[in-house]
């Protein structure tokens, strides 16, 4: 893995060095109104990003690239996530702080994130879970070229009632 640089964020390999910052930046309760929940403790924290730092799952079939995100100069406010699978295809995530919402950083992210993806990782399709009241997260994807997943795409991956599979073909230059 290595650094991304955009126009105003730079998105750094995540390390457990990471938690107590980060620790700060999730216990936003904003960014838990849809999704998951906050984390335990720094402690808790520090072990999944430890654990993370493996870049691959326990079976080898997967990469976990995670990134901290931060803003010009060097505030950490969320993090962009992949799982990469072999057959060209990962699921994406993101989290940004409130205090940074509505200004573009989050897309900024993404964007940079799937350029990494689309040119060292070889990934052509893309897909991202959320829930079907987050509609900030929704257009956010829909903006960079995302696409609600048909019926059976759904029923396929299994997704949740209440949730919906949003997914995109990187176009290849």
């Amino acid at each position: 893995m290595q650094i991304i640089r955009s126009a105003n964020l730079t998105l750094e390999p995540q390390l457990a060095t990471h938690a107590e910052v980060m620790f700060d930046v999730l216990s936003d309760p904003a960014v838990y109104t849809y999704e998951n929940e906050p984390p335990a403790s720094v402690e808790w924290l520090r072990a999944r990003f430890a654990r993370l730092e493996s870049r691959r799952s326990a079976d080898g079939e997967e990469q976990w690239l995670n990134w901290v995100i931060r803003c010009q100069p060097s505030e950490m406010i969320g993090f962009v996530q992949a799982t990469v699978r072999a057959n060209d295809s990962a699921t994406i995530a993101y989290v940004i702080a409130s205090s940074h919402w509505g200004r573009g950083l989050a897309s900024e992210a993404v964007k940079a994130m799937i350029a990494e993806l689309a040119a060292n990782y070889q990934v052509r399709y893309l897909s991202a879970v959320l829930k079907r009241d987050n509609q900030r997260s929704m257009r956010l994807l829909e903006r960079l070229g995302f696409a609600l997943a048909s019926p059976e795409e759904r029923i396929r991956a299994d997704i949740e009632a209440g949730e919906q599979l949003m997914q995109m073909l990187i176009a290849q230059p």
